[in-house]
């Protein structure tokens, strides 16, 4: 028992490999999903799973990126909750460094309201809501900040509610409000601005979405507080989550069409693939 004189805990055998190694034989890709500057994001199957892929652009690692695709495996193989999506495992052998992830067959929040022009009646919508609260919530529980929060980031299963993955926390709120925004009017924020644009209006002229008329008083308030210039005014996750659950018990199923929907939808969050 133990090693090193350390009788408190089971010595488990090590045969030299890391547990989260992926064995590359045992990875099948599939269609390219997405792809960005630094890397390009595939389905697949790993050991028979459908997983996802997001693999690093040999021609694009550099120490930096390096530094930060070992960061993001370090702080994901420690992360386990329902509301983030599952870390599999990563290839850590340059030139082929990749992430292996659950995969979520529902696509990104951002598609379904954007492409597929998708609408969330207030129930689901606010179900989606408190699951990226609570996924959110426990990430900054365990000092991570997300950095990414987007609806591009949020995947959905397509038939339950979850959300995914790993500057200052209260800037993910100020995130999540644009998200709450987005849920609520299908729209895409700041759309006819330039990204610099919308940045300098957003820090210095106080510039924010408009919320719509028929918004709930209380979403309403959560959104203008979730947009406060001043961070420490905004409230936290586990705060949000309380609100949330509230308008919930509220609102009820009223209104909520069942045809669309079948149990929710499992909204994933996932750090960008850049």
């Amino acid at each position: 028992m133990g090693t090193n004189g350390d009788q408190n805990h089971v010595a488990i055998p090590n045969d030299g490999t890391d547990v989260w190694e992926i064995d590359p034989r045992h990875l099948k890709f599939g269609n390219k999903i997405a792809s960005g500057s630094y890397g390009d994001l595939f389905k697949g199957t790993y050991c028979s799973q459908e997983v996802a892929i997001k693999v690093l652009k040999p021609e694009s690692i550099n120490t930096d990126l390096q530094k930060e695709f070992a960061q993001e495996v370090f702080i994901m193989r420690k992360v386990r909750h329902k509301n983030v999506v599952q870390f599999i495992g990563a290839s850590t052998k340059p030139p082929n460094l990749f992430i292996v992830t659950e995969f979520m067959s529902g696509g990104s929040v951002y598609d379904y309201l954007h492409k597929h022009k998708g609408v969330f009646k207030l129930p689901t919508l606010l179900k989606v809501a408190i699951d990226i609260s609570k996924g959110m919530n426990y990430l900054h529980q365990n000092n991570i900040i997300h950095r990414d929060l987007k609806a591009a980031n949020l995947l959905m299963d397509e038939n339950e509610v979850i959300e995914h993955k790993p500057y200052d926390h209260k800037a993910d709120v100020f995130s999540f409000g644009i998200v709450l925004w987005e849920l609520l009017t299908g729209k895409i924020p700041y759309e006819f601005l330039t990204p610099l644009q919308a940045a300098v209006g957003v820090v210095q002229k106080g510039l924010r979405p408009t919320i719509p008329k028929h918004a709930s008083p209380r979403l309403t308030e959560l959104l203008e507080r979730c947009w406060q210039q001043d961070p420490a005014l905004r409230p936290d996750f586990a705060e949000i989550i309380e609100i949330l659950q509230q308008i919930a018990k509220e609102v009820g199923d009223e209104g909520e069409d069942r045809r669309k929907s079948s149990g929710g939808i499992l909204s994933v969050l996932r750090r960008g693939h850049h």
